[in-house]
């Protein structure tokens, strides 16, 4: 464990030169091809670093952040794009941190929730926010903007309530704690039901992870930022979920790398209407694609590719769930206590057949478990060493 923490700080440390090069590369040459090809080299050793960790939660963790996050806002700054071209005067600790971590800098939260709540009072549904717009919202004016005058809502009465969600990432943490406790009796557990476990252990860990990312670049660097998840388990429909309440830093980073740009070509091709099915499509197959580059950063495995069908199958399902839309215009939709179950249902069960069977090809689970166990005896010492403190003063 030691010896990982040691090539843990030596990938970071690597991470935060190159970003520093190409913050001076973004001053000092315009936009285009020329500043492209001097961020390539940093976009292939963003790929190899994390080949130079083996522990599943720095490794996997490292990967997303700079493989996938990073190294898409790369791509897209070469264009004078994304959120790294958004503030032309950021500065370099806000730069490198944006740049490699799963955080997005809201802009002017406090003019935009008094617009909300003014125009909530008149009785008037606020505009969105383009730069909250989901990849998979195909139709803003009649499916959008209801849930995004709720979710802003809820936002700003949150916001006065007193804060963050402190409450319900401890809960999320005793549940962690509680499962890996459970584990130690997986033999006698029934096998679907080991894979629910998985699923919320996934989640739980996901939303912790990026809360404590985005909670310490809130505390270092002083920035609002913009929340990962939105109760995805209430979700009610595919694209609700996808587009609105899944890791919504992934959602709004393939926007403009893939969606749009796919989006922009299928106009031609098959004009508005149907434009947006061959651009959530193709987004679906890059996300899979960086999906089965991730498990392979940590199992180090030959790919199956049997987690890029989970998310064609889902980017299918997206496609006739717009289509249908569509096509009856609002006529007629599922009732929310119908539809919000059938979601959660039919993620669940997708994930059991396509999604967990990789992590327990690759051992993930395995050796995630060894993991928590060496972490315990690294903090058995100092556990002990705190308790004697207690003790001598009592």
């Amino acid at each position: 464990m030691e010896g990982e923490i040691m090539n843990l700080m030596k990938v970071w440390f690597s991470v935060v030169v190159s970003l520093c090069y190409c913050y001076w590369i973004r001053k000092l040459v315009p936009a285009g091809t020329i500043r492209l090809f001097l961020f390539l080299p940093i976009v292939l050793l963003f790929i190899v670093l994390p080949l130079s960790l083996s522990s599943v939660h720095f490794c996997g963790t490292t990967g997303f952040f700079i493989a996938w996050l990073g190294n898409f806002k790369l791509l897209l700054l070469a264009f004078d794009k994304g959120p790294l071209s958004s503030d032309a005067f950021i500065s370099l600790p806000r730069f490198v941190a944006v740049a490699c971590l799963p955080i997005k800098i809201q802009k002017n939260p406090a003019r935009s929730t008094s617009i909300q709540c003014s125009s909530a009072e008149n009785g008037k549904t606020p505009h969105p926010d383009s730069s909250k717009s989901s990849d998979f919202d195909t139709n803003p004016s009649s499916i959008k903007s209801n849930s995004v005058t709720k979710q802003n809502l809820s936002a700003v009465s949150s916001k006065k309530a007193g804060g963050t969600p402190l409450l319900g990432y401890a809960l999320k943490g005793i549940a962690v704690g509680i499962l890996v406790k459970i584990y130690d009796y997986s033999e006698s557990i029934n096998p679907n039901v080991l894979m629910c476990m998985y699923c919320f252990h996934i989640y739980f860990m996901l939303e912790i992870i990026l809360a404590v990312v985005a909670a310490a670049a809130k505390t270092l660097l002083g920035m609002e930022l913009e929340p990962q998840f939105k109760n995805p388990l209430l979700s009610t429909s595919l694209q609700d979920f996808w587009g609105r309440r899944w890791n919504l830093m992934v959602t709004s980073i393939l926007r403009p790398t893939v969606y749009e740009p796919t989006m922009k070509a299928a106009l031609k091709i098959v004009g508005p209407t149907w434009a947006p099915l061959p651009a959530v499509m193709s987004t679906f197959v890059v996300s899979g694609l960086m999906h089965e580059l991730i498990l392979f950063y940590l199992g180090r495995s030959e790919p199956t590719f049997r987690m890029t069908c989970f998310f064609l199958l889902h980017g299918m399902c997206l496609m006739v769930e717009i289509a249908l839309k569509r096509a009856l215009t609002g006529r007629w939709r599922l009732p929310r206590f119908l539809s919000g179950p059938l979601t959660v249902v039919f993620f669940m069960a997708t994930c059991f057949s396509l999604f967990l069977p990789e992590f327990i090809r690759c051992r993930i689970d395995v050796r995630a478990f060894e993991e928590y166990a060496a972490l315990g005896h690294l903090l058995t010492p100092l556990s002990s060493s705190f308790s004697a403190i207690f003790h001598n003063k009592s």
